[in-house]
């Protein structure tokens, strides 16, 4: 399925850059206006939450790893490893975003932005196995 003569794109980062975009504006400029905006949060918020946002980032990092960690198992030649790895990845991470989503009315436009590069990656990747 993951073969070079096989001509349907596939796409390279499954989780797409949110995760690294949450893991720097969690660990590194949580309090900063951008990651206000992103995260619908005030600076005293920020700073009562930054260890949670710091356990956050490095949860999505690793979900991201998975993810990516899942591609080059796959190009590698462990095709049902990797696509296994990968939908586990982008899974948990469109899931996270549906529950956001579901459960905090306030948080939706974040839910989305969370949730859309891995619903397309999941999409993508559907085509590509049919």
């Amino acid at each position: 399925m993951w073969t070079h003569a096989h001509h349907r794109p596939r796409p390279r980062h499954p989780g797409g850059p949110a995760p690294r975009l949450h893991l720097r504006a969690g660990i590194v400029r949580l309090g900063s206006p951008a990651a206000q905006r992103t995260f619908g949060h005030t600076a005293q918020e920020a700073e009562r939450t930054r260890f949670m946002a710091f356990n956050q980032g490095f949860y999505n990092l690793f979900l991201a790893l998975l993810a990516v960690g899942g591609v080059a198992v796959g190009l590698a030649g462990a095709t049902t490893v990797g696509l296994t790895l990968v939908f586990a990845g982008v899974g948990s991470m469109l899931a996270a975003a549906l529950v956001v989503g579901i459960s905090s009315p306030p948080h939706r436009s974040a839910a989305l932005k969370q949730g859309a590069l891995p619903l397309l990656a999941l999409i993508a990747l559907t085509i590509h196995l049919l």
